[in-house]
């Protein structure tokens, strides 16, 4: 893979701390990660719930999709600018017609409003951060193809 793709296995949320993290290595109890904004690091204990972009899904009516091919949509539909909206004072109806327009099978039941704002969020820090040129994997690569067809 190409150095200047960014890895989604290695882009944190950890529960309770704001922005995205990124690995930077493994210690006898836990990780140290870098905020991706600030680049100050922190280390985070084995009890932090640390949950790596690579492993989130969303719910459509039919399937889960990974992350990264929600992130590809926004990117399309953004030409790789950040989302036009404000995020965090955006009212769930602007939230929700956002997503209809990149999802629109998104299932309504289990796709919160607090989902898609940080989502959004995530995205344009990625954006901001010149990190949207992602790495596939073969299953990414398989989701994405099913999708354009």
């Amino acid at each position: 893979m190409s150095e200047n793709k960014v890895d989604l296995k290695k882009i944190l949320s950890v529960s309770g701390h704001s922005g995205l993290f990124a690995f930077v290595a493994k210690t006898k109890n836990g990780i140290i990660a870098e905020n991706i904004n600030d680049k100050k690091r922190t280390i985070f204990g084995e009890s932090a719930k640390v949950s790596s972009l690579h492993d989130i899904s969303v719910f459509t009516n039919s399937e889960e999709v990974s992350l990264i091919v929600v992130l590809e949509k926004i990117k399309e539909k953004e030409s790789n600018n950040a989302i036009n909206i404000e995020v965090k004072k955006a009212t769930p109806e602007v939230l929700k017609k956002y997503f209809e327009e990149i999802l629109p099978d998104y299932d309504r039941d289990r796709l919160y409003v607090s989902h898609m704002k940080k989502i959004a969020d995530w995205y344009n820090q990625l954006q901001s951060n010149g990190m949207l040129d992602f790495e596939k994997d073969d299953a990414d690569k398989d989701t994405t193809v099913a999708n354009n067809e």
